[in-house]
């Protein structure tokens, strides 16, 4: 028998667009929540249409139900606040004071709900003179420090072709709902929080150590290519045949290991190389030396003498290789989601398992205002107030 997922009767209502907020709702619902996703009559969130367009919304917004309204609208807003009676947490990310000027400030939505959170993730958090720009991922990524670690030495920073900062973002609002949850669980009558959480503060945050080594220690760590420059060796490497391939070998025995699998002992007691921080002093002689015996041999040939050796190592995959690779098809890490207009969608898993069955795949992100009638319908409004409202754009 399979479990219900550890948030099953938590519900959350996500009025957030594109990526960064309504990813975090999704993570709930992978984990058992009840998320409804609202949006606009109009389903212009700009998610749908980025390229390729729909499939990205079909797989970030998945296993939630889709309603539609105009909280902007009086007939809107009133029904809104009829609807988070039941909800435990609103998920949002317009510019601060943005429901206030809707007439949903925190004392109104208290009143009709005041067991009820509200996550506001933005740019830059709800205070500070940045409070009100706008912000997409390569803003946080920029703003934090990430892009200034990612590219050549010498060269420019560089993006990496995805929004990771939105992502990163999504990551920390999960984990605020879940900590919501937690705390409701043990103090059922608790009120609701206001959380504040500022997307380029959470990329801070995974960045922990740089503050820590330009106070003491003087440093601005900066682009290094594919090479870490905290451990050695950790790069990039390619072989005969012109694959890509990344190896680490930090630890101290892990090292020797890597220099059994070259048939190099000598380099295990080389004076230069016995220890970490040896190593990271002279990583670019150590680079010279791997990337030589690599550029030698064929992946093949090389992957199965670091694999007997118990060396980490990965060809670079693309997600052809992802999709093909035997132990994510034995684990079944990409699931197939079903979809009314496709038939089915390739989407990763839900991440973590909650026991050693994987749940059911959900179903895609909803059309706008698919749910309408279902969620509606339990307060009260029948299918012609439905007529009516969405004859006003209302819903």
């Amino acid at each position: 028998m399979t479990r219900a997922g550890p948030l099953t009767g938590l519900r959350v209502l996500d009025m957030a667009t594109v990526v960064a907020a309504p990813f975090g709702a999704t993570l709930c619902a992978d984990a058992g929540a009840q998320v409804v996703k609202l949006e606009l009559p109009e389903g212009n969130d700009a998610l749908r249409g980025l390229a390729p367009t729909a499939l990205y919304w079909k797989v970030l917004n998945r296993g939630k139900k889709g309603i539609s309204l105009d909280v902007r609208q009086p007939a809107g807003r009133e029904l809104f606040l009829k609807l988070i009676a039941d909800f435990d947490v609103l998920v949002e990310n317009f510019r601060p004071g943005t429901l206030d000027k809707w007439g949903l400030d925190w004392d109104t939505l208290q009143r009709h709900n005041p067991r009820l959170s509200v996550l506001r993730l933005t740019g830059f958090g709800q205070t500070g003179p940045y409070a009100g720009r706008p912000g997409f991922a390569r803003i946080f990524e920029a703003m934090s420090g990430l892009a200034n670690l990612t590219g050549e030495s010498g060269g420019g920073p560089l993006h990496i072709n995805f929004p990771l900062g939105d992502s990163i973002a999504g990551l920390f609002a999960a984990f605020a709902i879940a900590s919501l949850a937690h705390e409701r669980a043990l103090c059922p009558e608790a009120p609701g929080r206001d959380v504040d959480l500022s997307a380029t503060e959470a990329l801070l945050r995974v960045l922990e150590p740089l503050a820590a080594e330009h106070e003491f220690e003087d440093v601005v760590r900066s682009r290094a290519g594919a090479r870490a420059t905290y451990t050695a060796p950790s790069n990039i490497y390619r072989t005969r045949d012109e694959q890509w391939f990344t190896l680490v070998g930090s630890s101290d025995a892990i090292f020797r290991r890597l220099c059994a699998a070259m048939e190099m002992p000598e380099l295990a007691t080389d004076a230069r190389f016995t220890n970490n921080p040896g190593r990271v002093r002279h990583l670019e002689a150590l680079d010279a030396i791997i990337a030589q015996w690599s550029a030698q041999r064929e992946f093949t040939d090389l992957g199965a003498c670091l694999e007997t050796n118990a060396v980490p190592f990965s060809k670079i995959y693309s997600i052809a290789d992802v999709i093909e690779d035997p132990h994510f098809v034995a684990r079944q890490a990409i699931v197939r989601l079903p979809d009314p207009e496709l038939g089915s969608v390739p989407a990763p898993a839900a991440v973590p398992r909650f026991g050693a069955v994987a749940a059911a795949a959900p179903r895609t992100g909803p059309s706008t205002g698919e749910h309408n009638a279902a969620i509606y319908g339990p307060l009260g409004l029948t299918a012609a107030d439905l007529a009516k409202l969405r004859a006003a754009r209302v819903i």
